[in-house]
């Protein structure tokens, strides 16, 4: 397994909509387990395949306190989602050193392609729900800071870029 590098905000790869997986293939549990790597070297709570460079549908999930439980996700999409909003900072290491508080829905359920290559539907709550339409925004070429203001979006790139000097 390999740790891999993060691109950068200004990378038009993570403003383009990934593509779907077709199958669940030794290649792809491969990826997954190279993206749980470098999740966990973050640390962080999920990771989506264009955040590393690689355009496809896949994302990794662990917001559990032990770890070592990551959800494995092919072409992830929201069936439900709870009226209940939740507030929770937000970050992403292809934005370092900045972060802002996003509502998103406390509670949604997902339909996605698992590791053994079945369909599965799976209810998430608080912190993994968050995580979940997270990933899902990078699958679709947004980032958390997408959600705010353009002021505040630009005001957070700026400071972020600042930072990497």
């Amino acid at each position: 397994m390999t740790v891999r590098p993060f691109l950068p905000y200004r990378d038009r790869r993570l403003h383009m909509p990934a593509e779907p997986v077709a199958a669940i293939t030794e290649t792809v549990r491969m990826i997954w387990d190279d993206m749980i790597d470098t999740m966990e070297r973050m640390p962080g709570v999920g990771l989506a395949a264009p955040q590393i460079g690689i355009m496809m549908r896949l994302a990794v999930v662990d917001a559990s306190t032990r770890r070592g439980e990551a959800v494995r996700m092919a072409n992830p999409e929201v069936l439900h989602e709870s009226v209940q909003l939740r507030s929770h900072e937000e970050a992403s290491p292809n934005l370092p050193g900045v972060s802002a508080m996003i509502e998103r829905p406390r509670a949604v359920t997902v339909r996605f392609l698992n590791d053994a290559g079945e369909i599965e539907e799976r209810d998430f709550v608080g912190l993994w729900a968050t995580s979940v339409q997270h990933q899902i925004d990078h699958l679709d070429g947004r980032l958390y800071v997408d959600r705010l203001s353009s002021l505040r979006r630009k005001m957070l790139v700026a400071r972020s870029a600042k930072l990497a000097r």
